[in-house]
């Protein structure tokens, strides 16, 4: 069974009663190769044990599994609000958020990076899915927009994504950010493995963006989910795998 020892719960700026956690690929039911906390019902795991995973997951955190807003995730950078109606509702989006206590924003990763934001109030909470192409194409600012707070009155933090060292991109892909930022050629190295290709800092690029559209507290970051096989999932090392799960959600009061 899961455990806390689990799940990493994030070190952030947040209010007491804003809750949140990133699971590791431990405490699950699911068989090899998606051993063993499953989360991702379209990765061809069994449905039954992804559903036994998801529950697992769901008693951890003291919610219930109905009120988790699982998403249906593209790469793109649309956004959704999560309600006591829609919840249920696997909705085609790569960000949530919610002013609902009880209900948990949830971003699924193996090698992406997941962000979650709060107020500092506490009054509202999202989450997004920031692999390079919603990244870039600004999923980030999408999400801050629609918590409609002032960005500069938000906390963010960045769960485990593939590190500087294993993500290997492009040319396209170094272009496509630093059109939009010069700042962003700083997140960039060159590789010698492959001419014109570079080695990129997600976490960073996150933080640039983060940080132009006002949101100057951002906490996480520097795992790598590539380099720990032990507790994280990996698309770009194994293939078929898995998914983790990144949890945020204002508890009752």
């Amino acid at each position: 069974m899961i455990s806390d020892q689990d799940v990493l719960r994030p070190d952030w700026q947040a209010p007491s009663h804003i809750k949140a956690l990133s699971a590791t690929r431990k405490g699950g039911a699911s068989q090899s190769p998606w051993c063993s906390l499953n989360l991702g019902s379209h990765v061809d795991d069994n449905p039954e044990q992804v559903a036994e995973n998801r529950q697992r997951l769901a008693d951890l955190a003291g919610l219930s599994a109905g009120n988790i807003g699982w998403l249906n995730q593209i790469h793109g950078t649309g956004v959704v609000e999560l309600t006591p109606t829609n919840v249920n509702v696997v909705t085609t989006a790569d960000a949530s958020y919610t002013r609902h206590p009880g209900i948990a924003c949830a971003i699924l990763t193996a090698d992406c990076l997941p962000v979650i934001l709060t107020d500092a109030e506490g009054s509202v909470v999202g989450a997004a899915h920031a692999g390079w192409r919603s990244l870039c194409g600004g999923v980030l600012e999408n999400l801050i927009t629609a918590m409609a707070v002032p960005p500069s009155n938000l906390r963010a933090w960045l769960g485990p994504a593939i590190g500087p060292d294993n993500f290997e991109v492009g040319p396209e892909v170094r272009e496509a950010f630093v059109e939009q930022n010069s700042e962003a050629i700083k997140a960039f190295t060159q590789t010698g493995a492959r001419p014109g290709h570079f080695m990129a800092d997600i976490y960073q690029l996150a933080t640039q963006r983060l940080n132009k559209a006002g949101v100057l507290s951002v906490s996480g970051g520097g795992l790598c989910t590539v380099n720990d096989k032990d507790r994280f999932y990996s698309y770009r090392r194994d293939g078929q795998t898995g998914r983790m799960a990144t949890l945020v959600w204002v508890a009752p009061r």
